[in-house]
C-alpha cells in the first residue's frame, strides 16, 4: 500500500509550504502555502503544477506591496549606481508624475491608471517618453522579483497612447556663426574651447574634461577617456558611456598651432579652468559660453537687444563636425566617423545617413554600373 506524502493537518487538509522562487527581505526563501481538501495525491499534483510554474516564471508572489513602496526600492537598489542626472531624472518622474500611482497595490496596476498618468503630461511630449521609460523598467524589474506575472508588461503597458516625441532639429553652423567665431574678440580661454569643438567635435563634457596629458603634440592627437558633467553647481567626472566613448582623434593643424601656444599660458593641469584655477562650474562654464555667444554676436553685427547668432549650443559645433566628416564620405569610412565621434555606427548611420543619400547621383551610378553601351 502507497504511503501517504502529506498528512491530514488539525484542520482536516493535506497542506505543505512551497518556494515560490523569491526571497524574504532576511534573504530566506519565501514559501507559498497549498493545500488540498481531497487527497494527499491531489497535493501533490498541486505541488508539482506549481513547482513548473516557477521554473517557467508564471508565479507571483506579493501583489498587496504599494507601487510607491516597490518604486523607492527599485530606485535604491537597481538605479543607485547611475549618474546623477540619471537618478535626477528618475526622481523627477516618481515624484511628479508616477506619485499618482503611489497609493495602488502593485497587483491592482492597469492600462487605465498607466493612460490617464501619460494623460496628464500629454501637453509634455518629452515628460511623457521619460514617464513611459521610467514605468516600463520598474514594471519589467517587478516581474523579475516575482511580485507581477510575465503578462503584466503587455497587460499594462502595450496599447497606451503617447504623444509623438520629435527631437530638436539638427543643424550645422552657419556661415555667419563660422565666421564670427574666427573674428569674435575671444579670450584665449574661450578661444581654445570653440575651436576644440569646432575641429574635434568633442562633446561639452569631454572637452571641459581635458588635461594638459590628453593632448599629444607629436601625433597631433587629441585623447578623449573622461567627461566632466554637473550636479547642481558642482561637478563630477563620469567616465565614457561605452568602450567606443574612449577615443583618441586627430586634431587639425590650425586648432594644434593654437592650443600650443595657449596650454603654455596654463598654470594648472586643465585646460578648462575657472579663473581661480579649480575645475569649472556650472555657473563658470554658463558664464564663459554667454560671453563666448555675446562676443560672436558682435561680430557676426547683432547687438544684445537684436543678436544675429540665435540658439548656438556646444552641441551644434559637434554635429556640424559629424556632418563636415559625412561629406568626405568615401574618403572616409562612415565606421571611422563613427569611431571618431565616439558612437556607435548604427547610430551615426541613424542620425547622418540623408547626408549621404544626398550625395548619390542615382542615374550617375546606375549607368556607370549597368550600361550596356
Amino acid at each position: 500500500m502507497a504511503v501517504k506524502k502529506y498528512t491530514l493537518n488539525s484542520r482536516g487538509y493535506y497542506a505543505t509550504r512551497v518556494w515560490d522562487g523569491t526571497y524574504n527581505a532576511d534573504g530566506s526563501k519565501h514559501r507559498t502555502y497549498i493545500s488540498s481538501k481531497k487527497s494527499s495525491r491531489d497535493l501533490e499534483l498541486k505541488v508539482a503544477a506549481f513547482k513548473r510554474k516557477v521554473e517557467e516564471g508564471t508565479v507571483y508572489s506579493d501583489t498587496k506591496i504599494l507601487f510607491g513602496t516597490y518604486a523607492r526600492y527599485w530606485l535604491k537598489t537597481y538605479k543607485q549606481i547611475r549618474m546623477p542626472n540619471t537618478m535626477a531624472m528618475y526622481r523627477n518622474i516618481l515624484d511628479h508624475h508616477l506619485s499618482a500611482l503611489f497609493c495602488y497595490r502593485i497587483g491592482d496596476l492597469n492600462k487605465s491608471l498607466y493612460q490617464n498618468v501619460i494623460n496628464s503630461a500629454f501637453d509634455r511630449p518629452r515628460t511623457c517618453q521619460q514617464i513611459a521609460l521610467t514605468f516600463r523598467q520598474i514594471i519589467k524589474s517587478a516581474i523579475s522579483d516575482r511580485c507581477l506575472p510575465l503578462s503584466a508588461l503587455s497587460d499594462i503597458c502595450d496599447g497606451v497612447s503617447l504623444p509623438v516625441y520629435k527631437p530638436a532639429e539638427r543643424r550645422v553652423l552657419t556661415a555667419a556663426e563660422k565666421e564670427a567665431m574666427l573674428t569674435a574678440d575671444l579670450s584665449p580661454r574661450e578661444r581654445a574651447f570653440i575651436l576644440i569643438l569646432y575641429g574635434c567635435g568633442l562633446r561639452r563634457g569631454e572637452a571641459l574634461a581635458l588635461l594638459k596629458e590628453d593632448v599629444d603634440f607629436e601625433k597631433n592627437l587629441i585623447t578623449v577617456s573622461k567627461s566632466l558633467a554637473f550636479e547642481g553647481n558642482d561637478y563630477y567626472i563620469k567616465e565614457p558611456k561605452s568602450v567606443s566613448g574612449t577615443r583618441c582623434v586627430p586634431m587639425p593643424h590650425g586648432l594644434a598651432a593654437y592650443l600650443k601656444t595657449y596650454m603654455e599660458t596654463l598654470s594648472s593641469p586643465w585646460l578648462f579652468a575657472r579663473r581661480d584655477g579649480g575645475r569649472m562650474t556650472l555657473s563658470g562654464y554658463t558664464k564663459m559660453w554667454s560671453s563666448i555667444l555675446r562676443k560672436m554676436n558682435l561680430a557676426a553685427g547683432g547687438s544684445d537687444k537684436n543678436p544675429v547668432i540665435c540658439g548656438l549650443t556646444a552641441h551644434i559645433f559637434r554635429h556640424n563636425y559629424c556632418s563636415a566628416l559625412c561629406y568626405q564620405i568615401p574618403s572616409i569610412s562612415l565606421k571611422r566617423v563613427a569611431s571618431l565621434m565616439g558612437d556607435t555606427l548604427p547610430m551615426v548611420t541613424n542620425v547622418y545617413n540623408h547626408l549621404m543619400e544626398e550625395q548619390q547621383d542615382l542615374t550617375k551610378t546606375i549607368n556607370r554600373a549597368l550600361d550596356l553601351q
